[in-house]
């Protein structure tokens, strides 16, 4: 299984990473790179959202986690959150915040204002639109890793021993359980400190066009008509991995810092009647979540408001009249299509995958190197995606739809592997044993006893992996060569048009799509534990 992995996984990447050094590699790519007007504002606009977004999302964790170990139900809220693709909410959250937005519209009566006002947002220079956005996503992504691991700690305990020694709530959080919860968020961190340093989709909707960040001037170069442009933009994509590379140390040698400056500090705030107390970080928390899921969920809803409006005129804060009328003239039905085929061609292949690792796994004991599985979600995409098409080429696969499933399999399977993993794990052995007894082989505890008993799991992996499918972007566009056409890449391609009401319902059936997957999966049954 190993060579499996490493034939499906491994060398696709190595084999992108090694095409894009050979482009890179070409006589004046460097030079060429180098010379591209605004190429340190695009780094500077790169480094603020990626670094700007994961240093956020990462501080709400701690009010909002506070908050949410108290209110553990609402944490059941963050699940659908996750099920909207980046582009879908970048979309709603353009439509909230643009200069005809609904938030214009509200200003407009007090202003006295008869046109749009001409504010440069969504698409600043600073990249503030594309922050927020990025933000939106990621900290619900990382509050559920957290309740996720804080289910392994037991932390009503935790919190109820910090409070016997005499600590506040927010102070026995702090010092006890979040410095614990954080060592197991790491990976989730640099997983979202990647997506945001490389992300193209989102940054298209919301980021500054003049100059772009370095993902989205890399992917000009790789698809410009004059082909010696694929040269420098393979110096830039090797430069984005050197980024998060760096960015990634530099995160790891300010954990060690903060650990040893903050440690006195930590200590006078967790002594007995000091520290935050239960009103005022959980309080916070409370404001935060209120506030970023109403502004999460206004931008969704601009995507159902905007796909139904007929005309809608500045400065009219509701549309002249409701209808259909986009989803009619709209080709989305084509594109869904085309996104339902990879999406469930992909995830079966990786839910079988995964399935035969985690059996493997089972008999010889032996897990596979999570490294490798990791290695497409903490790279940029855009690194090694360009130089895995030259790969397909030269191994006689041109661009089209065979190309961007294997491409979309890099970034699915590891999902898929990594949801189901812990659920197969934690089947206790009382049952295969008794039924090995009585004369059951392998397959037949597999078949018979195994995955009906994991089928809420296995049916949320997939959902998982679906969704991830849906998402997807460059390794539909590069992989596809324009050939593949799925709503993200309708959505974003049809974002800056003049035709909002179009684009809104490519960007809301790519939000539906992924939620009805895990409406389907939650109504599995959940046979763990029956007898």
């Amino acid at each position: 299984m190993r060579a499996l992995i490493w034939a499906l996984i491994g060398a696709p990447v190595l084999l992108g990473l090694a095409m894009t050094v050979a482009a890179a590699c070409a006589p004046g790519a460097l030079a060429a790179a180098l010379a591209e007007p605004g190429l340190w504002a695009s780094l500077r606009v790169t480094l603020i959202t990626g670094l700007g977004a994961t240093a956020v999302s990462l501080a709400l964790t701690l009010p909002l986690g506070l908050w949410l170990v108290r209110q553990p139900r609402a944490g059941r809220a963050l699940a659908p959150m996750l099920a909207v693709p980046h582009a879908a909410l970048g979309l709603g959250l353009a439509f909230l915040f643009a200069p005809s937005g609904l938030v214009a519209r509200g200003l407009a009566g007090p202003m006295g204002w008869a046109q749009p006002p001409q504010w440069a947002w969504p698409g600043d220079p600073w990249g503030g639109a594309l922050l927020l956005g990025l933000v939106l996503k990621e900290a619900p992504f990382l509050l559920l890793m957290m309740l996720s691991a804080a289910s392994q700690l037991d932390p009503a305990r935790m919190m109820a021993a910090g409070q016997s020694l005499g600590r506040r709530p927010g102070a026995a959080f702090a010092l006890g359980l979040w410095p614990q919860l954080y060592a197991r968020l790491r990976l989730p961190v640099l997983i979202v400190l990647g997506y945001g340093l490389s992300n193209v989709d989102m940054a298209l909707i919301l980021g500054p066009s003049h100059p772009p960040t370095l993902a989205i001037r890399a992917l000009r170069l790789y698809t410009a008509p004059d082909l010696r442009g694929a040269g420098p933009g393979a110096v830039l994509a090797l430069g984005l991995v050197a980024v998060c590379a760096a960015a990634a140390a530099l995160g790891w040698a300010v954990e060690r810092g903060a650990a040893r400056l903050g440690r006195g500090l930590v200590w006078r705030a967790g002594e007995p009647g000091r520290g935050a107390g239960p009103g005022r970080l959980a309080g916070l928390g409370a404001g935060l979540a209120l506030a970023l899921g109403a502004l999460f969920w206004a931008s969704v809803a601009m995507l159902v408001l905007w796909s139904l409006a007929g005309a809608w005129r500045f400065p009219a804060l509701w549309p002249e009249g409701i209808g259909l009328g986009a989803w009619r003239r709209g080709g989305w039905l084509e594109a869904a299509g085309e996104t339902l085929r990879l999406g469930l061609g992909v995830t079966a292949a990786a839910v079988l995958l995964a399935i035969a690792l985690l059996e493997a796994e089972s008999r010889s004991g032996r897990a596979p190197r999570l490294w490798l599985l990791l290695v497409p979600l903490l790279l940029p995409q855009i690194g090694f995606l360009q130089g895995l098409v030259s790969g397909f080429l030269w191994l006689g696969l041109p661009p089209g739809r065979a190309a961007v499933l294997w491409a979309e399999a890099l970034f699915v399977f590891p999902y898929v592997y990594l949801t189901l993993a812990g659920p197969w794990r934690g089947l206790g052995r009382a049952e295969f044993d008794a039924a090995a007894s009585l004369g059951a082989g392998p397959w037949r505890r597999l078949v018979r006893l195994r995955l009906p008993m994991l089928a809420r799991p296995l049916a949320v992996a997939a959902a998982v992996g679906f969704s991830v499918s849906v998402a997807q972007y460059l390794a539909v566009l590069l992989p596809g060569g324009g050939r593949v056409a799925t709503l993200t890449t309708e959505a974003v391609a049809l974002a800056s048009g003049a035709d909002r009401r179009v684009a809104a319902s490519y960007g809301l059936a790519q939000a539906v799509l992924p939620a009805l997957g895990f409406v389907l999966a939650f109504l599995a049954p959940d046979r763990r534990g029956r007898r």
